[in-house]
């Protein structure tokens, strides 16, 4: 037998017998294949990570993949805000104010307060629960720019996520820009520290998680799929033409089931194959999808081993 002959029959057994290898049947193994199956019908690509904070294991697929914040770093500004007024860096009463040049779209609070201007704390929960644009803008002048929300999430520990540009440039994300992005894992653990986590006091954390809570354009993503009576709260982000043409949806937050059941932290991000003019349905589906995966996550029957809180 030619040895080319005994290397194509050796690469074919090796093929057939990869073919027979079963899938991972372990619990992790199968809330991943499922969120595979997810992708696998949604025409795009999704990047998700839950966190389990009770064990401090984490499922996702894509998970270390970068993809754009959009609006979903106000979450994480409103925290900065909250974190720095308790430990005296910033005095989240203080009153600030801004000119009608920076407004723009989506700006509800910061053009109805206009002549009267309002607090940083009040900026805070509008660009978290309104997404309120010109907000953000005004908070993130008046911290030192989106350096210093980066230098916030290195502070805490995460050392992926990144914003780079103010609204609305830093909505424009092509898969290969590094600028204005994190990835799953990273902003999942982020949330866990943020909501779970000692970065604020617990009077913080209660009035953060309230906002969240709060918080209507994620009703029909992820918290659209969770069980009746779970207790959520997210931040969510929308570019319909962003990652260089394509539509990309966002959505990051916590789910709090039943007593026995851990609390979960998500991060998802859903990239579509087409530019979208307004929210497609679809898109949200494949968001509310995870939904289901995050209940069967915090199930302590699945048997999920401890590792300890990441956080």
């Amino acid at each position: 037998m030619s040895m080319d002959r005994r290397h194509f029959i050796g690469g074919t057994l090796a093929l057939g017998a990869a073919a027979c290898i079963p899938p991972d049947q372990s619990p992790i193994g199968r809330l991943e294949t499922e969120l595979r199956l997810i992708e696998g019908k949604s025409g795009g690509t999704l990047g998700a990570a839950l966190y389990n904070t009770a064990s401090g294991m984490t499922v996702g697929i894509n998970r270390n993949r970068r993809f754009g914040h959009c609006s979903s770093f106000k979450l994480s500004l409103a925290a900065m805000v909250l974190a720095y007024d308790a430990s005296g860096r910033a005095d989240a009463s203080r009153m600030v104010a801004w000119s009608e040049a920076d407004l723009m779209p989506v700006s509800p609070f910061t053009r109805e307060r206009l002549a009267d201007g309002a607090s940083l704390r009040e900026l805070a929960r509008a660009t978290q629960i309104t997404s309120d644009n010109a907000a953000a803008n005004v908070l993130l002048r008046d911290f030192g720019g989106p350096a210093a929300l980066t230098q916030f999430w290195r502070d805490i520990g995460d050392n992926v996520s990144r914003l780079d540009r103010t609204e609305p440039a830093l909505n424009n994300v092509p898969v290969t820009e590094f600028r204005d992005t994190t990835t799953p894992e990273a902003m999942a653990l982020t949330v866990a520290k943020l909501v779970y986590g000692n970065v604020l006091p617990e009077a913080a954390r209660e009035e953060l998680k309230g906002w969240m809570i709060a918080t209507e354009t994620g009703l029909k993503r992820v918290r659209a799929g969770l069980p009746k009576g779970w207790v959520a709260g997210d931040k969510t982000g929308t570019s319909l033409d962003g990652a260089g043409g394509n539509a990309i949806y966002v959505d990051i937050g916590f789910a709090e089931g039943p007593k026995d059941a851990p609390p979960i932290t998500f991060a998802t991000y859903f990239i579509a194959r087409e530019a979208h003019d307004d929210m497609d349905e679809g898109a949200l589906a494949t968001l509310a999808e995870v939904g289901r995966v995050i209940k069967e996550f915090a199930e302590p029957e699945k048997g999920l081993p401890l590792v300890g809180k990441l956080y």
